[in-house]
């Protein structure tokens, strides 16, 4: 179940609420009977664990030379000084 967060916009009292999807928005507010707003999320994001959602797992079969001052690329004997390089 989600966790929604509200503000209540007569007292301005913020408060959070474990709810179903399909239920319907908190109307009023817990401490003044208020009308409430539900917030947006700040920290929206999500973590993917488990095996295969490493950066290192992906592309290992094709590999990427970085243009930069750390290793030389474009044909060229020492490294680029800046991005892109130009031949």
């Amino acid at each position: 179940m989600p966790t929604y967060e509200y503000q209540c916009t007569a007292c301005g009292y913020e408060f959070e609420k474990f709810q179903k999807i399909t239920e319907d928005p908190i109307v009023n507010c817990p401490q003044c009977s208020g009308f409430v707003e539900r917030l947006i999320p700040k920290g929206g994001g999500f973590i993917l664990k488990g095996h295969g959602f490493h950066a290192t797992d992906y592309g290992r079969g094709n590999t990427v030379t970085r243009c930069g001052k750390e290793s030389p690329c474009c044909g060229r004997e020492i490294p680029c000084d800046t991005k892109p390089c130009d031949k």
